[in-house]
């Protein structure tokens, strides 16, 4: 009985026009690297979805060549979600980024100097990149710029970085004042993640703060603070050491903050 009513509701279906719907490509918010140039050795990218994905979406995901062929086996098979479903990390194959391994050597890079790439999903395109040089450096907190802000004011404070860090690292610098107490607020990366915003929840003090970079702050090709991703394994980097940088902002009758 229960066949025959499905048989005729198909059969209704079709009568209509109708067809049962594919499920529909996941809608992207956000890929980071969100700028237009990646380094030959990035190692990870992060998707972010406008909802919560259900089931395992690595298998739709391409790297795609500027004439549109695959790049092949250039992802890690591992699925790292954020807790609430949203943002998808996907890693390059290490074994591929990192000079001197077996992967590398049977099958070559992933990415090139001059290549242009293409992200895809179900053969869609949701992001382009030209590749640049290989990254060998980690981020450099003494070249970073903190930008003046007014003492009394809720002005966005900017950290103009010295190159683009991981997508997923703006918790990772906390602004802290001359107490030691970490200062309220919202955090975000712009300009292809080489700028740290920060909008404090209540108006700036006069005084001595400082930018607290955790340790483990990476780039997007995994290279962090005082050490990178290509170390020999036979010289391993020491532990990772969290940096500071001080900044003051001053009365307004005092002038410029610094």
């Amino acid at each position: 009985m229960h066949l025959r009513r499905w048989a005729g509701a198909a059969t209704l279906a079709v009568a209509l026009g109708c067809s049962y719907a594919e499920p529909s490509t996941p809608r992207v918010v956000l890929v980071q690297p969100s700028g237009t140039q990646v380094p030959a050795n990035l190692l990870r990218i992060s998707i972010r979805f406008a909802t919560q994905v259900e089931g395992p979406l690595l298998p739709s995901i391409t790297l795609l060549r500027a004439d549109g062929r695959k790049i092949q086996e250039p992802f890690l098979e591992q699925e790292l979600w954020s807790p609430d479903g949203n943002v998808l990390t996907v890693m390059m194959h290490p074994g591929r980024v990192k000079s001197g391994l077996k992967a590398r050597a049977e099958m070559g890079p992933i990415l090139s100097v001059g290549d242009d790439v293409s992200l895809a999903i179900d053969g869609h395109p949701i992001k382009r990149w030209r590749v640049g040089p290989t990254d060998e450096a980690g981020p450099i907190t003494s070249a970073w710029k903190v930008s003046a802000v007014r003492a009394e004011s809720l002005q966005p404070l900017v950290v103009a970085l010295d190159a683009p860090i991981d997508g997923r690292d703006a918790g990772y610098l906390a602004i802290a004042d001359a107490g030691g107490r970490r200062v309220a607020g919202r955090a975000r990366l712009t300009v292809g993640e080489s700028a740290w915003t920060f909008t404090p929840d209540a108006p700036w003090r006069a005084g001595a703060y400082k930018l607290v970079v955790r340790g483990t702050l990476e780039d997007p090709a995994g290279n962090r603070m005082g050490s990178r991703f290509e170390t020999s394994i036979h010289s391993p980097p020491g532990p990772a050491a969290d940096a500071v940088v001080p900044f003051a902002v001053v009365s307004p009758r005092s002038g410029a903050a610094r």
